[in-house]
């Protein structure tokens, strides 16, 4: 049986196809007292493999790998573990890579290129349920996709989720979702709706039980395939 203390870190498993990036990783993180590191994978296949056996709370995923990517592998494995986060660690930042993530499950992602306090942060927020990404990153993502409604999907995108027939969120939980497609951290939303940080916690855990999903980014996602908001949500400040 795990001790308080172990049971209390963020456990991550590393997926990189490089000994040395994963080794180094390793130590960074390690060093961190409430995180702990239990495996590493050298590709896509071996990181479900090891989620499967390990479930950690978050994966630190490359993207480009043998014999299958951190795109495909991130798909599998929100589709086989939905609990788990996936942080992509990826050297590229323009749209298209960037909404493949998203849209294939990934909570946020982290350039290679980042200091390393820049990746313990990360970590952390991801193991949160926080999105980890630029706002205006997510903005521009969010709004883009927002702009090809539910319907219009790529063929790289995952099967579009049925429209609901009646909203489930409430007024204030569709403005909230919209701010946070907005890229606005939860101390922002707070301040334009008027409320407490800790209310819009709780209206963001609403969100996510409703929609079925653990992080912030998802529940964006889902929002948007749903069609429970839409690019003018996110382009325009709502009070709810």
């Amino acid at each position: 049986m795990l001790s308080p203390e172990r049971s209390s870190r963020i456990t991550v498993l590393l997926c990189d196809d490089h000994a040395m990036v994963r080794e180094g990783t390793r130590r960074l993180l390690e060093a961190e007292p409430d995180i702990e590191v239990v495996g590493e994978a050298s590709d896509g296949l071996e990181a479900i493999e090891m989620v499967r056996e390990l479930s950690p709370q978050v994966v630190a995923m490359d993207v480009s790998m043998p014999r299958m990517n951190g795109v495909d592998a991130t798909r599998r494995i929100k589709q086989m573990c939905p609990s788990v986060y996936v942080l992509a660690l990826t050297a590229y930042d323009d749209f298209q890579y960037v909404t493949r993530l998203l849209e294939n499950g990934a909570s946020g992602y982290i350039l290679k290129s980042a200091r390393s306090h820049e990746l313990i942060a990360a970590i952390r927020a991801t193991a949160l349920g926080e999105s980890v990404l630029d706002a205006r990153v997510a903005q521009d993502v969010f709004s883009r996709i927002g702009g090809r409604g539910p319907g219009e999907m790529t063929p790289e995108q995952p099967t579009p989720e049925p429209p609901l027939e009646t909203t489930p969120l409430t007024a204030r939980e569709t403005a909230v979702l919209g701010l946070a497609a907005r890229g606005l951290s939860n101390k922002e939303i707070a301040q334009e709706l008027e409320v407490s940080p800790r209310t819009v916690q709780s209206h963001l855990a609403s969100i996510f039980s409703k929609l079925g999903v653990v992080s912030r980014t998802e529940a964006v996602m889902m929002g948007l395939r749903r069609g429970l908001i839409s690019q003018g949500d996110i382009e325009v400040t709502r009070g709810g």
